[in-house]
């Protein structure tokens, strides 16, 4: 290891002896003559320029007019730029090129090959491309097609626990920083599975996956390929497009918070004093004056007495005068009645709530 700083300019020149004695040692080389092999460093969409990848070559020469294959991405390199934005007539092993001529956006981390021809080339992204269709419908369950507005139905009816997401975004640094962003949103009841993770436009291979798989496809500052629209419209799979982040977030986390299972809560009605007891046949009206808030017919009612709670039921009769009705306010007067308890005494402190369903929210 060599510690450097490239703003104070330390060490560079430590850690450029460094690479040439490891390289040495290790007996470290390329052949410049061969046909190009090495890595996708970066790849985006560019609206004027179309697939543009940041290639490291690492072994061999690359260049312009070369057949390539970037995973299963076919390219036939039309133009390469260096660092400086200047034209290159070929790259060297370790250079590291910005080149154009691709069918779609390479993946970011996958290797690149050059071809003798053509015929070559297709053929191996074409099985390629087979292979990894293949995989992903076959990692799948049952079809089934959902968006994001009826998630919230499907996690009621006790169908999903579980959000699958296809995310394509126009650079690697911006998927990583959503991937990022999306752990800490998971949750133990609810899960955010990323099925596929991508810079590049939506395509229709996208949409099959999303078909067979019920995930929703997000894209983020990119487009869909041609047919992909159709695809998605024909096999009902909702495609979003962001282009701010916190608002892709947003709508993931209201999509998560609509799995959830809806939490039984108490809503605080009011508190009465029982100033008075009544007895009527066989039961008890208590004879009570509404302190706070106020006492609805049929709702939750505890009854204090001291520092203990001696009943916890529904209140079942509230009379105002000699009418029955449904509620009664703060500063009035009441008699309550509760069909399983008698036990009143003067002094009694009545607690009334409603048990209300709220939506949850997570905890991030």
């Amino acid at each position: 290891m060599v510690p450097v700083s490239a703003l104070k300019g330390q060490n560079i020149d430590k850690l450029l002896e460094m690479i040439l004695l490891v390289s040495d040692v290790e007996d470290l080389q390329a052949n410049p003559e061969r046909l190009a092999r090495g890595t996708v460093v970066e790849a985006h969409l560019d609206k004027a320029k179309g697939p543009v990848a940041t290639l490291l070559v690492q072994n061999g020469t690359l260049r312009p007019g070369d057949v390539i294959a970037a995973g299963p991405v076919l390219g036939k390199i039309r133009a390469m730029v260096n660092d400086q934005g200047e034209r290159l007539v070929e790259g060297l092993p370790s250079a590291a090129v910005e080149a154009l001529g691709f069918s779609e956006v390479p993946t970011a981390g996958d290797a690149f090959e050059v071809f003798a021809d053509e015929k070559s080339a297709r053929a191996v992204v074409s099985d390629r491309v087979s292979d990894a269709r293949t995989a992903r419908l076959a990692q799948q369950m049952a079809s089934r097609r959902v968006s994001l507005t009826a998630l919230s139905d499907q996690a009621a009816e006790g169908e999903l626990k579980e959000l699958n997401l296809i995310l394509k975004t126009d650079v690697q640094g911006s998927l990583e920083a959503i991937l990022g962003s999306l752990e800490q949103l998971s949750q133990e009841e609810v899960q955010i599975r990323v099925l596929l993770s991508s810079p590049g436009e939506v395509t229709e291979t996208d949409i099959d996956l999303a078909t067979a798989s019920g995930a929703v496809v997000i894209g983020f500052n990119t487009s869909m390929a041609s047919g992909a629209r159709r695809a998605a419209e024909a096999a009902s799979v909702d495609v979003r497009n962001y282009d701010v982040i916190y608002k892709l977030l947003e709508d993931i986390q209201g999509a998560m918070e609509g799995l959830l299972e809806p939490e039984l809560v108490e809503e605080p009605l009011g508190w009465a004093e029982v100033r008075a007891v009544f007895s009527i046949g066989n039961g008890a009206v208590a004879g009570c004056y509404v302190t706070e808030g106020k006492l609805q017919r049929n709702c939750r009612l505890r009854v204090h007495r001291g520092s203990q709670v001696v009943h916890d039921g529904d209140l079942d009769s509230l009379r105002r005068i000699k009418d029955g009705v449904k509620e009664v306010n703060a500063g009035y007067e009441c008699g309550v009645g509760v069909s399983r308890f008698t036990g009143w005494q003067e002094g009694d402190r009545l607690e009334a709530f409603s048990m209300v369903m709220v939506r949850r929210t997570l905890n991030v």
